[in-house]
């Protein structure tokens, strides 16, 4: 087996047009797991994603937190060639709103009642209030996700995303109950939730919707069993998310992100994260 001082890990920072409103955030857990592999006797070596895209040589494992496309393809090559990458390229695509939604439901996670819709197409007969978001890609303003209430803003949002070259929407249902964050790595144990409008925690607003957390009852051991499990389904080991807690103890999870910034627990999750890529310079990972 190879000497930590032997092994080159390279780490690809993310561009700070996919962390909005939370640049600083993304960039210090980023910076954190990189001085921890140091720490443990690894030669680490970051890059930008623009750094990235014109480098031709990696190290032995490459943990990233990349979003652009040109990046997500270049990882897929370099995944397919054999270089351990954490997270997949492939789990990134799987945190599309699209993607997401079909594996969700394919595989019995419980989110929102949700239908993938054309654009160009009229807007279909829902329940309001629902939820529009942009199909593809990932969130980048905040007017990709969108709460509605009546039929006359779904249809400006429609012709909002028609205009922004947005070809398909996730319609979700709108669920009432407290919202909670979620931060994990995968089979390492470590798991953290919070509620954020207790902690001032938001990107765009939007946590406000929901109100002001009523401390609905809910098994957190499930919650962390279903982020678990769509953390294997996704390929997406170091992972975040939102969920509603239904008046009834219901958990429906509403989102899922690759590599989320940490904020709320970051000392915390550091070494976590650094235990998952020190595993998979040792091809033990389960992921």
């Amino acid at each position: 087996m190879m000497d930590n001082k032997d092994i080159i890990i390279t780490g690809i920072s993310r561009g700070r047009e996919f962390s909005p409103n939370h640049e600083d955030n993304d960039m210090a857990i980023f910076s954190s797991v990189a001085d921890e592999l140091r720490n443990r006797k690894f030669k680490v070596e970051t890059y930008t994603e623009d750094e990235f895209i014109k480098r031709k040589k990696y190290g032995n494992v490459i943990f990233n937190m990349v979003r652009a496309t040109d990046s997500i393809r270049l990882l897929k090559g370099i995944e397919i060639s054999g270089t351990k990458v954490i997270n997949s390229a492939f789990g990134i695509e799987n945190c599309y709103r699209k993607v997401l939604t079909r594996l969700f439901e394919a595989n019995d996670i419980p989110c929102p009642k949700s239908i993938i819709v054309p654009t160009q197409k009229e807007f279909p007969s829902v329940t309001f209030p629902c939820w529009i978001k942009k199909g593809s890609s990932h969130t980048m303003v905040k007017k990709d996700v969108v709460y509605v209430e009546c039929r006359e803003e779904a249809e400006k949002v429609f012709e909002d995303f028609r205009r922004r070259n947005i070809d398909e929407a996730v319609i979700n249902e709108h669920i009432v109950g407290d919202l909670i964050k979620f931060y994990g790595v995968y089979n390492t144990g470590f798991f953290y939730s919070f509620y954020p409008t207790e902690q001032s925690h938001s990107k765009f607003g939007l946590e406000l919707i929901n109100g002001k957390a009523r401390g609905f009852s809910f098994n957190k051991e499930k919650l962390k069993e279903y982020c678990e499990k769509a953390s294997k389904i996704l390929n997406v080991p170091i992972y975040g998310g939102d969920c509603v807690i239904t008046p009834k103890g219901e958990i429906k999870i509403i989102d899922f992100n690759d590599w989320p910034s940490f904020a709320r627990c970051r000392d915390i999750a550091v070494s976590y994260i650094a235990d998952y890529i020190q595993k998979g310079t040792e091809e033990t990972s389960e992921i």
